[in-house]
């Protein structure tokens, strides 16, 4: 229903007549028998409201179909309702994921978001981006930096919002904050549970090291198989992808190389390296034990069911916009790391005695 000559039935309902504009702050406040002060108080969720003056705004609100214009809110309250997303415009699972889930996030939490993505050169394309995110209003950004290459070049940019890079392991400096999961927690869970089954000689099938996540996984499994007295092994580094991981398994059967575990940096990396085990009869999990690290979807029905390590892409989102907006607010936010979850299937099992 759209318009603005609504009566008021006895009821308190506004009565069925159409509405020829978009409804305003002021219908509904002459409607619901209240001033407009009461009604900015009711979208603002101040609690010097009563419940039943709160629940008939309300009720008009949904009558008529109000909606809040954002921009007018912004001027009035000098406080932005959007937020900036800068990415490199990967199309690799993780940035996909962070992306997808802070536009959803920052969207039931009232904020429209601009998303600009970025290309080498970092150096140029990072300032022009934030200086044009700057110039649409937005109140805050938040950077999605899986490349150590792109982040160096967000923390030389000259930036005057809050500005907050998710970037796995990587530092704070006094112009950017930073927020990320525990991916190298993630690592060690991964690690630690081939060492639990009893395995001494784990691989790690690693992601690429221009990466801040192939770093900190990389790093988590060196330190897990050191805290437990044991010497890391096999090393090599990828691109993440299926193909790489295939290929390179194929070397190692012809090698006869063949570790009794592997921790695949990615569950992409895990489907590669499976098949090629597969197809020259190394059975996972009864010759070699395999952990990815993603949860992505389907992982569950690789052929066997996938011992992953599960990012929670939504807390993520959710606590990173938490963070930028305490930042556009003032106001202190925790910023401690979400923490991954190992997900056992039928990939792994003890070691032979």
């Amino acid at each position: 229903m759209t318009g603005t000559t609504i009566p008021r039935g006895d009821n308190g309902r506004a009565a069925d007549a159409p509405l020829r504009r978009k409804p305003t702050i002021n219908d509904v406040a002459q409607l619901a028998g209240v001033s407009f002060g009461t009604v900015s108080r009711v979208l603002n969720n101040a609690p010097d409201v009563s419940a039943s003056t709160r629940e008939r705004v309300l009720r008009v609100i949904k009558d008529i179909g109000y909606r809040r214009n954002r921009a007018a809110t912004a001027l009035v309250t000098s406080r932005s309702t959007s937020i900036g997303i800068l990415s490199d415009g990967s199309p690799r699972f993780g940035p996909v994921g962070t992306l997808m889930a802070l536009e959803n996030v920052a969207r039931n939490k009232g904020y429209a978001t601009t998303v600009i993505s970025v290309r080498k050169p970092y150096e140029e394309s990072v300032q022009e981006a934030l200086d044009s995110l700057d110039d649409t209003g937005v109140g805050g950004i938040i950077v999605i930096a899986p490349l150590v290459e792109m982040a160096a070049a967000v923390w030389n940019a000259s930036c005057r919002l809050p500005l907050e890079m998710i970037a796995a392991g990587a530092s704070s400096t006094p112009n950017v904050f930073t927020y990320s999961e525990n991916q190298e927690l993630g690592a060690r869970l991964a690690t630690q549970h081939l060492i639990d089954l009893g395995h001494t000689d784990i691989a790690h099938f690693a992601g690429s090291m221009d990466w801040f996540d192939g770093r900190v996984r990389k790093r988590g499994w060196e330190a897990a198989l050191r805290d437990a007295g044991l010497e890391p092994g096999l090393c090599v580094e990828g691109d993440w992808s299926p193909r790489w991981a295939y290929e390179t398994a194929l070397q190692l059967v012809r090698e006869a190389k063949i570790p009794q575990a592997i921790f695949a940096a990615s569950d992409h990396t895990a489907l590669g390296l499976i098949r090629a085990f597969a197809e020259n009869g190394v059975r996972v999990p009864d010759d070699v034990s395999v952990v990815g690290f993603d949860d992505i979807e389907g992982s569950d029905y690789f052929l066997p069911p996938l011992t992953t390590v599960r990012q929670d892409f939504t807390a993520l989102a959710l606590m990173s916009v938490e963070v930028l907006i305490g930042a556009m607010e003032g106001r202190e936010v925790d910023r401690t790391p979400i923490a991954p979850a190992l997900v056992v299937r039928d990939s792994t099992k003890p070691a032979a005695s």
